[in-house]
């Protein structure tokens, strides 16, 4: 084999490679008489197949299997032979091939760029870790007695307020007419709520039992009911009565209600899930330092085939937010539309990261002999197949016979093996921090999150998704 290098340009590399004829023919002999022995032709003994005879029948295609793996091997061997590691499967091409003449072919590929071993022990890091006040237990405690409370008629004559509960009857109409959904007697509503369409519970505050009012509103333009949606509606609304919230007494009753045994075993369990919720959102709060001090520290030329993938991968994301904001075609985002200029800087900043942390993560994990146990993997299909009810046994099965689908679910949890690597070597340092102190911390968004900030050249605002309702509640939003 003769391989002469012809590019070599950044991570970009090109060669010309030349098998010789004989050794072409050889591997085709060599296949011919495999096959002699099994070959089964009338007139013939089986195994007994002149390979003249095989030849004949079956040349061009054993010459068209031997090209395929010889092409194969012969790649792989000259990049191995050169210490090449392809970012992407390589584009080959064959130039010349005749019977009895050298099989040339060239071979264009990006490398994976050489990555300088890391002293992880100089990385240092701030490990928040939780410190619960007993004012966030009681603030819990708040949340769930409002929640639990019951509604009762006020005794005072005043104006409803949020928070209340009004009683209403009320009749909609749109040009005038009627419209199915649109009307209900005696229904609940809670001021503030957000319940109905906008502006509907706003012009029920400050009003007072027995009142009978019109509330004019629009129905937003992407409603669930399209022969409603953009169209302006009035609503007479009589209120019968106003209730206010009581929430319920916090003590051993409603912990018992909760699923608790006493309030004490029921603080217990709030501080126990608010340590666990933190443990986790710190844990991202560390690995995105990591990550960043990770991607300051390495500057190093990425693949731009890799890159463009990346990028590609990020801008259909974002494509997916924007149509998920709104369902008509005017908030829509095309699929051939592309982000404005400003737009595809920011991407590709972010492909760029993403690509260059990948291969730094990677490389730390294959350098180091990073491994995932096969029980790591059986739970996260585990879990994957529950998001799924009624359909788990299709999906785990999904997953078993497709390689492309495991490697993808298996991918974060390589990740976290890694990052766990990196943890053990360097220096952390724990502080205490309340869940404020850690929803501060995470203010800014880490790179795995993409902001919808409209980067895209559209004019259209995305509009809240609202899925279609019942009839009975078709002033709901």
């Amino acid at each position: 084999m003769q391989v002469t290098e012809t590019k070599s340009e950044g991570l970009s590399r090109e060669f010309k490679i030349a098998l010789p004829a004989a050794e072409i023919e050889e591997k085709i002999s060599h296949r011919l008489k495999e096959l002699a022995q099994t070959a089964n032709m009338p007139g013939f003994r089986p195994g007994k197949v002149p390979v003249s005879v095989l030849r004949k029948k079956y040349g061009p295609s054993v010459m068209g299997e031997v090209l395929e793996r010889a092409v194969n091997d012969s790649s792989q061997q000259a990049l191995a032979e050169k210490g090449l590691r392809p970012a992407m499967q390589p584009e080959i091409k064959i130039t010349e091939f005749e019977d009895g003449k050298d099989l040339e072919y060239t071979i264009a590929v990006e490398v994976l760029p050489k990555i300088k071993p890391i002293d992880f022990s100089t990385i240092k890091l701030e490990r928040l870790v939780p410190n619960t006040k007993k004012g966030e237990i009681d603030s819990v405690l708040e949340t769930l007695a409002k929640t639990h409370g019951e509604s009762e008629p006020i005794k005072e004559d005043r104006k409803s307020k949020d928070g209340d509960v009004l009683v209403i009857d009320f009749l909609g109409r749109v040009d005038g007419v009627e419209f199915a959904g649109g009307k209900a007697e005696n229904y609940e509503l809670t001021l503030g709520s957000g319940t109905f369409i906008p502006g509907f519970e706003e012009q029920l505050t400050g009003i007072k039992v027995g009142a009978k009012t019109e509330v004019k509103v629009k129905f937003p333009e992407n409603y669930g009911a399209a022969e409603l949606s953009g169209k302006d509606a009035v609503f007479d609304v009589t209120v019968h009565e106003i209730k206010a919230v009581a929430p319920a007494a916090i003590d051993d009753e409603l912990a018992k209600k909760l699923g608790g045994e006493n309030l004490d075993a029921l603080r217990e369990s709030i501080k126990e899930e608010q340590e666990r919720e933190f443990l986790t959102m710190s844990r991202m709060t560390l690995k995105r330092e990591l990550l960043d001090k990770l991607a300051d520290a390495h500057d190093f030329k990425v693949p731009k085939k890799l890159l463009e993938r990346e990028f590609e991968a990020i801008w259909t994301q974002y494509q997916e937010e924007q149509n998920k904001a709104g369902d008509d075609v005017e908030t829509a985002t095309p699929k051939d539309q592309k982000p404005d200029v400003e737009g595809e800087k920011e991407f590709r900043e972010i492909a760029e990261r993403r690509v260059r942390l990948g291969l730094l993560m990677a490389e730390v994990g294959r350098s180091n002999d990073v491994q995932i146990n096969q029980e790591d993997v059986n739970h996260q299909l585990m879990e994957e197949a529950r998001r799924h009810p009624a359909r788990e046994q299709e999906i785990m099965e999904y997953y078993r016979n497709t390689p492309e689908a495991m490697e993808q679910l298996s991918a974060p949890i390589y990740e976290e093996k890694v990052v766990d690597f990196i943890l053990e070597q360097a220096t952390v340092t724990d502080k205490k921090a309340t869940m404020d102190d850690l929803i501060k911390a995470m203010d800014t968004d880490d790179d795995g999150k993409l902001k919808a900030k409209g980067k895209a050249k559209s004019d259209k605002k995305p509009a809240k998704k609202s899925a279609k309702k019942p009839a009975k509640k078709a002033a709901k939003k």
